[in-house]
């Protein structure tokens, strides 16, 4: 790998960073939704997940459809769902001292 990659992984893991954006990948874990349902599912403002999807969406975690009025969010692909799969395979790993 050169510099330049790890400095994009970097930006990756970053995003990873906060718990309300996992909380949301984690939302879309379990499937599409809109913003609607997730903001009810995370007891949160409509205004504060949209801007974290924004985020999201910019870093290449999500995508989204529109149908009608209505803009669905999913997860962007099987990578994401690993990272997602293998963060929390590792922190519920029982490891001896």
């Amino acid at each position: 790998m050169d510099k330049h990659e790890f400095e994009v992984l970097a930006e990756l893991f970053k995003v990873f960073g906060t718990p309300t954006r996992l909380q949301i990948m984690y939302a879309l874990y379990e499937g599409e939704k809109c913003v609607y349902d997730i903001a009810n599912e995370l007891d949160m403002s409509q205004s504060a997940i949209s801007h974290q999807l924004s985020i999201l969406k910019q870093n290449r975690l999500i995508k989204n459809r529109r149908d009608g009025k209505t803009i669905y969010y999913s997860l962007l692909d099987s990578h994401v769902v690993t990272i997602m799969e293998q963060g929390l395979n590792h922190i519920r790993e029982d490891v001896p001292h």
